[in-house]
């Protein structure tokens, strides 16, 4: 210390710099480097060069704050003198200090430049006695049984320890050199009282030294596992040298024979036989336990367990395939024609080409549970593959064995599990694959659909052709757009619409109930549902192309009688009527139509076409004071946005004609076209009539006719043209309540498609222009 400067030990409320420290904690008598790089912290160390050296050190409570505060920092800490001082060139400074007495902060004087405190030292001695000899030579035994089991600590400590004569030094030496938590060692810092502080001390060392007998205890049963795993390979390898030596194959020839046995057996074809042989015999010269042996075992069991000549035998009764078609569903004329009529082809043909359908429509229709009985018409086995979501081309064509666990693609796998060579495969939501980095899933479907191809699809694991055209491929979609046309290309689409409200209570009363009776553990004596009860059902519960809300409602009835009957008995009979269907439904979802009840100005109705079938859609115009601008609102794509200027345009080409006057038609009035829902996207050219036909009414008062819809593209010359999606958006019209229906006359040949107790109940209008389109849909003012 230099001359003239007070001992850190006789510090009493004197202001000192402060440099807070992240990751360690300085006990007096230690020695220590630092490099300090903050700039409030290298100003502190100024401040004390500047002085008397002296600074006061203490640890930061959380090491990841740059800037600490006042609670940031422990309140005890470490007054230390700086013995060295460097600067480096990346303006950091380098020190080397040394802890000269513990000291609690007072006061806090933390400037903008510097931390300063006001600190007292709290150091205090400790006369030696018996029981302080006797505690530090339990010290020393402890710290140098402690330093012997810690490798990561120098033997050099324990002469240190063992000549340190004072207490308080002995403490400050051993909690210095603890492999501890920063606060754990804070925590021995602040121990005022000696005796305390060194009984803590013991009680931390033998804490420790457990730790450590039990680390090298768990290391010590590693290494003689791994010693173990060593010498039995070792030994092995001996015993199969031995084997050699004497001439004794007979394990390996029993596994190579049984192989070559089943091989002959599986009735693969010539190339895939010659394979599996070269692998069975270099499997022969390889030791069992090789990875690359087992890699080999694993590709000879999957040639040898696919099914090369396994097939089932087609039932071709049309009449009993068309009896078990219709039990299991109602309606689905046109897959179910097409079915029988592959079946009567293939009475008729000895060696007709594998199938593929592709069923398309909304969810709930029916199309997986409709393979499901294709495939228990035809006698065949039944597979299915999820494709929602597959983005990796790997998922159908399979990894190729360079790689570690690689396996074949979904396809081989699916037909091993069938074991047969003919199943009925079903390629479940083919419209949700998607493409990365790993390639295109879909584009490895092409060679899987195309009968002309997929006799002999080779898939990358087992690089040898397996026939496949004779498996009936279906697949599904919710959407045909989604699906790449070169796939549509390889495919026969067949479109499933929504049901009519009379398909869905026949389907209901004949299917879902008995299901749901029977899942609930009722009997039909238990349960009842009036006809009225099920058409509520239908139309003020459930809004959907399919039934699967339906069949969870009735579901949800089921529950609540299945509760009374456990409650009363078994011999209670329930009767669910019209009037009594809340109490086991709720309130009605969907009470009032949303088509127009009254004859508005401004408003018109539509129909569009979704995912999950046909809805309608009304559209709102009005006329407000402006620079005649034209707004849009309610989430419009881009196609129907160019609709809505298209109508526009006409009427203002037609202005005269349709009696507008110049003050509605000029640069002051803005034109506002709202579509309701606005959360969700909507786009398509077939909305165009509807909104010319709100935009005439508001520009000539005249209100649209209630109960009315109508769809089609409308052009510049106003000629009326067709629109997709007809017989989902007749449907919807009809569920709506809808009485007339306006729609393009080259649709008309989309009116087969129409069930007739639709076809009966809608006023279907074909129009070729707007002025026919007005003429029906304006009322007089």
């Amino acid at each position: 210390m230099l001359k003239g400067r007070k001992s850190a030990k006789n510090i009493k409320d004197e202001i000192v710099p402060l440099l807070p420290l992240r990751d360690i904690v300085v006990f007096p008598d230690m020695i220590v480097p630092l490099l300090v790089g903050r700039a409030r912290s290298i100003k502190a160390v100024e401040s004390a060069m500047a002085a008397d050296r002296l600074i006061f050190l203490v640890a930061q409570k959380d090491l990841h704050i740059n800037e600490p505060g006042e609670d940031d920092m422990f309140k005890v800490g470490t007054i230390a003198e700086v013995l060295q001082h460097l600067r480096l060139p990346d303006g950091s400074v380098k020190l080397l200090i040394e802890g000269k007495a513990r000291a609690r902060i007072k006061k806090f004087l933390g400037t903008k430049d510097v931390y300063k405190v006001q600190a007292g030292s709290i150091e205090s001695e400790c006369k030696r006695n018996i029981e302080v000899e006797a505690l530090m030579r339990i010290l020393r035994g402890q710290f140098e049984e402690y330093i012997k089991l810690n490798p990561k600590l120098s033997t050099e400590l324990i002469s240190t320890v063992m000549v340190a004569e004072n207490p308080v030094k002995l403490a400050n030496i051993m909690s210095s050199h603890l492999t501890l938590k920063i606060s754990d060692k804070q925590s021995l810092l602040e121990i005022i009282n000696p005796m305390e502080r060194m009984k803590t001390i013991a009680r931390v060392i033998n804490s420790e030294i457990e730790i450590l007998k039990v680390e090298k205890k768990i290391m010590s049963s590693i290494k003689r596992q791994i010693e173990k795993s060593q010498k039995d390979y070792f030994l092995t390898e001996q015993l199969k040298a031995i084997e050699k030596e004497l001439g004794d194959k007979s394990s390996v020839k029993s596994e190579v024979g049984d192989l070559k046995a089943q091989a002959s057996k599986a009735g693969m074809s010539k190339e895939a036989e010659e394979i599996v042989l070269r692998e069975i015999n270099k499997l022969s010269k390889m030791p069992s336990v090789s990875p690359e042996a087992t890699v080999i075992r694993n590709y000879v069991d999957w040639l040898i367990n696919m099914p090369w000549s396994e097939k089932t035998k087609d039932n071709l009764d049309i009449v009993n395939a068309e009896k078990i078609l219709d039990e299991d569903h109602y309606g689905l004329d046109k897959p179910k024609q097409r079915i029988l009529e592959y079946l009567a082809v293939r009475k008729l043909s000895s060696s007709p080409k594998g199938q593929v359908l592709c069923f398309v429509g909304p969810p709930g229709v029916g199309k997986t549970s409709l393979a499901k009985s294709i495939a228990r018409s035809l006698g065949r086995k039944f597979v299915r593959v999820s494709l929602g979501g597959v983005r990796d081309e790997a998922e159908i064509r399979g990894h190729r064995r360079t790689y570690i666990g690689a396996l074949p693609g979904r396809i081989i796998q699916s037909i091993r599990k069938a074991r047969s060579r003919n199943p009925v495969f079903l390629l479940d939501e083919v419209d949700k694959m998607s493409m990365d980095f790993r390639g295109d899933p879909t584009s490895a479907l092409l060679e899987v659909l195309d009968p002309e191809e997929n006799k002999t699809f080779s898939d990358h694991y087992l690089e040898v052709n397996f026939d496949l055209s004779e498996v009936i491929f279906i697949t599904t979609s919710n959407v045909q757009y989604n699906i790449p046309l070169p796939l549509q290309d390889r495919m026969e689409i067949i479109k499933m619409s929504g049901y009519t409200e009379y398909e869905k209570f026949n389907i209901a009363k004949s299917f879902l109930l008995p299901k749901q009776i029977k899942n609930h553990g009722l009997s039909s004596a238990n349960i009842t549902i009036s006809e009225r009860a099920v058409f509520a059902m239908i139309k003020q519960y459930t809004r959907e192309a399919g039934v699967r809300e339906l069949d969870r409602k009735l579901a949800e009835a089921c529950r609540k009688v299945a509760r009374e009957v456990v409650r009363k008995g078994r011999d209670i009979k329930i009767e669910i009527t019209f009037r009594n269907l809340h109490k086991y439904l709720g309130a009605p979802q969907y009470l009032d139509s949303e088509a127009n009840k009254h004859d508005e100005v401004g408003v018109a109705t539509g129909l569009a076409w979704t995912e999950v079938g046909g809805d309608i859609m009304n559209i709102e115009t009005s006329l407000v004071k402006g620079k005649g601008n034209l707004i849009l609102t309610g989430k419009l794509g881009e196609v129907m946005q160019e609709s809505a200027k298209a109508s526009l345009t006409y009427i203002r080409s037609k202005s005269k004609k349709f009696g507008i006057k110049n003050g509605r038609n000029s640069h002051s009035t803005d034109i506002h076209i709202h579509v309701p829902e606005g959360a969700i996207p909507k786009d398509g050219p077939s909305a165009g009539i509807t909104m010319a036909t709100a935009l005439i009414s508001s520009f000539t008062g005249r209100p649209v006719k209630r109960n009315l819809a109508m769809t089609g593209e409308i052009t510049l010359r106003g000629k009326v043209l067709p629109v997709g999606g007809i017989k989902a958006k007749f449907l919807a019209a009809h569920r709506a309540g809808i009485k007339s229906v306006i729609f393009p006359r080259e649709n008309k040949k989309d009116l087969e498609d129409i069930p007739k107790e639709i076809l009966r109940k809608l006023d279907l209008i074909p129009v070729e222009n707007m002025d026919q389109v007005f003429k029906i849909a304006l009322l007089r003012k």
